[in-house]
C-alpha cells in the first residue's frame, strides 16, 4: 500500500521503522510538526521522525495545520491509501481524514476507550490501573472515538515507570501495527466501535501537578512518582531547596509526625510521613546536580535528610 506517516517523537519514530524494516509497503512521505528549539542553545532541531524520514530519503512536510486547504490539497496529491498516524500533536479535520482511500488509522497508547487523550500513560500508572496496551483505530472527528481494529495487551508491573511503560508500547505498537496493516490490506480487518459510557479522559500533564503533596496517602505520591519520571518529575522543597523524587516505595508504617516529615535515614532511603502511610524515597536529584542513590546523597547531605526534617508542605 501506498502510506503516509505522520508521527513526531520517537514513539512514532519506531513505528515508521517497523514500516520500513517489514518492506512490504510504499511510504510517500512523513508529516511531522515544524522543527522545534531544543537544549541549552535552544537550536532549532528535527522531530525523530524527520530524522529517520529523511535518512531513508523520505520526502516530510511540516505545515503548521491540516486546517489549511493548500496543505490538505498537497496531501490530497500524493494519492496514498492510507495514512498511518502516531503521536503527531496535530489535529486532523475531517476533509483530511476522508483523503487517502482507506482513510486513516490512529496507533494509541491504551486499552480505549479507557485514557482517551494526550497522557494515557501517565494516567493509566497515576490510577493504578494494573494493564496497558496499544489500540489501532480507525480515526474520526473526534477525540480517540473511532472504531478499534486491533487490541495489544501490556501489563503494568509495581516498578514500571511511563518510561518503561513508553519503552514496552512502543515495541508492542510497532509490531501490532505492522500486523494490522497486513490485515487491512487483505481486507479481513473488522473495527469495533467503542463503548463511550466506559471512557476515561487522560488529561495533558501539567507541570504544576508534580508538586508533591504530602497530605496524599504514601501510594498515590509513590504512583505519581512513577507516573512522571522522567517528565516532568516529581518534586518537593526541604530547607529552601527545590528536590526531585525520581524513585520511591510504600512502606507499611505510620508515625504522630505531621505530613512531610522525615522518619529516618538510612542507605536504603529516607522514610517520610504521608497523610496515610510513609514513603521511601531511594533516588533524588538536588538542584543543578545528577540523580542519585539516597546511599550516596547522606554522605555529604546527611544533616538536610536528618530525621526530623520537613519537607515542605
Amino acid at each position: 500500500m501506498k502510506i503516509i506517516f505522520a508521527g513526531t517523537p520517537d514513539f512514532a519514530a519506531a513505528h515508521l521503522q517497523a514500516l520500513l524494516d517489514c518492506g512490504q509497503h510504499q511510504i510517500v512521505a512523513a508529516y511531522t510538526q515544524p522543527d522545534r528549539p531544543a537544549g541549552r542553545g535552544k537550536k532549532l532541531t528535527a522531530s525523530p521522525v524527520k530524522q529517520l524520514a529523511c535518512d531513508h530519503g523520505i520526502t516530510v512536510f511540516q505545515p503548521p495545520s491540516l486546517k489549511d486547504p493548500e496543505a490538505q490539497q498537497q496531501l490530497a496529491s500524493l494519492d496514498a491509501d492510507i495514512m498511518i498516524v502516531v503521536a503527531y500533536g496535530l489535529l486532523l479535520p475531517q476533509a483530511v481524514l476522508d483523503i487517502p482511500r482507506l482513510g486513516c488509522i490512529n496507533v494509541h497508547g491504551s486499552l480505549l476507550p479507557k485514557w482517551r487523550g494526550a497522557a494515557p500513560i501517565q494516567r493509566a500508572i497515576e490510577a493504578g490501573d494494573k494493564e496497558t496496551g496499544i489500540c489501532i483505530m480507525q480515526m474520526d472527528a473526534g477525540l480517540d472515538t473511532g472504531p478499534v481494529i486491533s487490541v495489544a495487551r501490556c501489563p503494568i508491573e509495581a516498578e514500571d515507570t511511563s518510561g518503561s511503560v513508553y519503552q514496552k508500547l512502543s515495541k508492542l505498537g510497532a509490531s501490532t501495527l505492522t500486523a494490522t496493516l497486513a490485515k487491512i490490506e487483505a481486507g479481513v480487518a473488522v473495527a469495533e466501535q467503542q463503548d463511550d459510557s466506559l471512557s476515561t479522559y487522560a488529561r495533558k500533564i501539567d507541570k504544576s501537578e508534580a508538586l508533591i503533596d504530602w497530605s496524599k496517602s504514601a501510594e498515590e505520591i509513590s504512583r505519581r512518582v512513577r507516573a512522571f519520571n522522567p517528565f516532568p518529575a516529581t518534586y518537593s522543597h526541604i530547607a529552601g531547596d527545590r528536590v526531585k523524587i525520581w524513585s520511591a516505595i510504600v512502606i507499611d508504617a505510620n508515625s504522630d509526625q505531621s505530613t512531610g516529615t522525615i522518619i529516618g535515614s538510612s542507605a536504603e532511603g529516607i522514610a517520610v510521613q504521608t497523610g496515610s502511610g510513609q514513603l521511601l524515597i531511594s533516588d533524588i536529584q538536588l538542584a543543578g546536580k545528577s540523580k542519585m542513590p539516597v546511599s550516596e546523597l547522606l554522605k555529604s547531605k546527611a544533616e538536610l535528610f536528618a530525621c526530623g526534617q520537613s519537607f515542605d508542605q
